[in-house]
């Protein structure tokens, strides 16, 4: 990656503009996204999840150790069958990635989900003296190979049901975020216990070939509650009024990190930069996890790398994790300039707009730069266009209005975007979560 870095003039050169890659195997739509938008309101939504994340397994007895050194979440009273949110910082305290981290055995952990977070801890292990032994399993999308494992979800006010019935015997009495064994149409699988978009709902994984006859099964038991199944782009938007920001620029090109990038590879660690913020230091990029909302996880109880610098940050942040609802007339404006003379205003796919795989407009106030928005959705349950975003505090409070820009700067590159001008979008800073909690 260091190589690649010089080779490009620096981070920000190297990452910008590099469109985004393909996200899963699952088709886009499936019925259509607005169905499927409602379903995880009104009935239950199915998703599979099994191709676009990355896994980590690591083994041994020093696995704990490593965990404790290097998330900045507690590790204090796990055991096999806990799952947590896994977070990581650098040692500036800025955060490099998360993930769900599994405790399946003894001495045998798996976290799945972000590439960043996992090559950290893996350049732990072959760089550090820890006795164990991990593996990354790539984005099955991205290297072509077949998944270990099938990984399903079902969410929405009729999902309980539709697992009871499709669950060989009961379901197991878990408590939020544990998980267990089940069996479905004879076939053993895992259960976590958890909810997505506010909503109740399961996850549910085992061997990847029996994937099918899972999958059939629970659409079959689902029937008769309007089950649905989620495509790429409805399964993306929860995310912005879960209020969970999926991908940022990973703090790997931060001040101390020369050696990790001399090991990482370009392939296993880059992420492109887009939309109408445009900074030449990539450290402008960066968050730490407690601008991400990951503050009520941040736990002192070990001396984890990045701790020192998160410390105060925890009790007096600068800025804060939102949601910016968007004005309604500016967002037709955008599409509305599709149909008259002169230059248009950058076209806005529906329900998820995304030509970099991590988005930043800029927000101002009078004109001032403020923050960042983030990911973005329109969302049918809520008939509004959302985004999540990083702004000052000062600015954080809900019903404070905000200017965004929305396209991408003049000297853009990205083969993804047609020529077009910047169009300032009125919104509204919300709190995030945006939706009331049902789980």
């Amino acid at each position: 990656m260091a190589e690649a870095v010089e080779k490009a003039g620096s981070p920000v050169e190297l990452t910008r503009d590099l469109g985004v890659g393909e996200f899963t195997k699952v088709p886009d739509e499936i019925t259509n996204w607005i169905e499927e938008q409602r379903s995880w309101r009104e009935s239950v939504a199915f998703a599979d999840q099994s191709y676009h994340m990355t896994d980590h397994y690591v083994e041994g007895p020093d696995a704990l150790d490593l965990y404790k050194d290097f998330a900045v979440n507690s590790f204090e009273n796990t055991e096999p069958g806990k799952a947590k949110q896994l977070v990581v910082a650098n040692p500036n305290g800025n955060y490099i990635g998360d993930a769900i981290w599994f405790h399946l055995d003894d001495e045998k952990f798996l976290s799945v989900g972000s590439r960043p977070a996992h090559n950290w801890l893996q350049y732990q292990i072959e760089t550090g003296d820890y006795d164990v032994d991990g593996h990354i399993q790539g984005r099955p999308v991205q290297t072509g190979d077949d998944p270990n494992n099938f990984r399903f979800q079902v969410q929405g006010p009729e999902a309980i049901k539709v697992m009871e019935e499709a669950v060989d015997g009961d379901i197991p009495d878990l408590g939020f975020f544990n998980f267990g064994d089940i069996s479905i149409d004879g076939v053993d699988a895992k259960l976590l216990r958890h909810g997505m978009a506010g909503e109740p709902g399961f996850e549910f994984w085992g061997d990847y070939e029996d994937g099918e006859a899972v999958k059939q099964a629970v659409m079959d038991a689902g029937e008769e509650y309007d089950i649905k199944a989620l495509g790429a782009e409805s399964y993306q938007t929860p995310n912005a009024i879960l209020g969970w920001i999926p991908l940022v620029v990973p703090a790997i090109f931060d001040e101390g990190m020369e050696d990790y990038l001399e090991w990482l590879s370009v392939g296993d660690g880059l992420l492109s930069i887009g939309g109408s913020f445009d900074s030449d230091d990539i450290t402008d990029y960066f968050f730490t996890p407690v601008e991400l909302g990951y503050g009520h996880i941040v736990n002192f109880d070990h001396d984890f790398v990045g701790a020192e610098a998160l410390k105060d940050e925890v009790e007096d942040p600068d800025r804060k994790k939102v949601t910016l609802v968007w004005d309604d007339e500016d967002v037709v404006d955008i599409f509305a300039s599709l149909f008259s003379e002169g230059e248009t205003y950058q076209f806005m796919d529906f329900p998820h707009p995304r030509s970099a795989a991590c988005p930043y407009d800029e927000v101002l106030v009078d004109g001032e730069h403020v923050g960042v928005s983030t990911d973005k959705s329109y969302i049918y349950n809520e008939r509004e266009f959302l985004s999540l975003a990083v702004i000052d505090t000062e600015y954080a409070e809900p019903g404070t209005e905000v200017t965004l820009v929305w396209g991408e700067p003049e000297d853009n590159d990205n083969k993804r975007v047609e020529r077009h001008a910047q169009k300032e979008v009125t919104a509204t800073v919300a709190n995030a979560p945006y939706s009331e909690d049902k789980r």
